[in-house]
């Protein structure tokens, strides 16, 4: 016989842990975003939350540092309903996004049919999942959070496999030595806290209040910079930070305040460029150059934050 004591796992109502879903289960999730790419096998990174498409506001928007994708996700805390799938459908077009995640309690069959169908007949790169949210605890213990996957495209094990030791690898081989080759080209970026890393963005965390990170990013076909407000911060205050400045900054840097499409990036330009190695010095020089511009053009803002 065991000494051990035995009780049983209970789960819980959501609105236990989160009263609104707005005001607490967003943020929470924003917050927490480490929970969904855990459960779909892909890292996240957040870019912005409630984010205005037309006369709605997606949840979360996110990103994919694997492929630069936008990820869409959009929660509930009851069961899926009709209006959720509409204003998903509505978002998909209006933020360009390429992976869904529909996040509930519970899910009617009509709605895991729906995700099924999207799965199954739109177009390659096009991603739909069903996560169904619980939140658990043993006797008095700490609330704990479960996403399950319900519902996902066919064969995406195989497909995150296949990036991570095939072509997708390469991919990020490439990163990873652009990144190395960047920082020891301009150590001090590296010094301002550019990392060496597999991922397409770097960014540059820059003293102002609210937080905004400068940050660059090599695609396959072309790069860029943009503004964007800290990690789980929403696009407000930054703007709100930003707007007395705007004609000076717009001038100054030849690029549009934003926000983007994309919910908290400002200030965003591009370079239409390669990714191969044979490309790369022109990539870099453009970006240290814009970086430096960024910081000049910026250093009345950080001053005027921290007083």
């Amino acid at each position: 016989m065991t000494d051990i004591q035995f009780d049983r796992l209970v789960d819980l109502p959501l609105r236990d842990a989160w009263k609104h879903e707005a005001h607490e289960f967003t943020p929470w999730l924003a917050q927490n975003i480490d929970h969904l790419s855990e459960a779909i096998g892909v890292p996240l990174e957040l870019t912005g939350t409630e984010v205005a498409v037309e006369t709605f506001s997606a949840d979360i928007l996110a990103r994919n540092p694997m492929d630069d994708s936008i990820v869409l996700i959009e929660n509930q805390l009851e069961t899926t309903d009709h209006t959720h799938l509409g204003q998903i459908m509505t978002y998909l077009a209006g933020l360009e996004a390429q992976t869904v995640i529909w996040i509930a309690p519970a899910f009617r069959e009509p709605h895991l049919s729906a995700i099924r169908w999207l799965n199954e007949h739109t177009a390659d790169g096009f991603s739909f999942f069903a996560i169904k949210a619980r939140v658990v605890r043993i006797g008095d213990s700490p609330f704990a959070p479960i996403f399950e996957v319900v519902e996902k495209p066919n064969d995406w094990e195989r497909g995150i496999k296949q990036k991570a030791t095939g072509e997708g690898a390469a991919y990020y081989d490439i990163k990873e030595k652009f990144w190395q080759d960047f920082t020891s080209r301009y150590p001090r970026q590296a010094e301002a806290g550019m990392r060496v890393w597999r991922y397409p963005s770097n960014y540059i965390e820059l003293n102002t209040s609210p937080q905004i990170d400068l940050a660059v990013w090599i695609g396959r076909t072309e790069s860029g910079i943009y503004l964007r407000s800290g990690w789980g911060e929403g696009a407000g205050p930054v703007s709100t930070l930003l707007a007395p400045h705007q004609e000076r900054l717009e001038t100054q840097l030849d690029a549009p305040l934003g926000p983007s499409g994309r919910g908290n990036h400002f200030l965003a330009k591009r370079l239409s460029q390669g990714h191969e190695a044979a490309d790369w010095t022109p990539i870099m020089d453009w970006m240290n150059e814009q970086i430096e511009s960024y910081r000049s053009a910026l250093a009345p803002v950080l001053k005027a934050s921290m007083t």
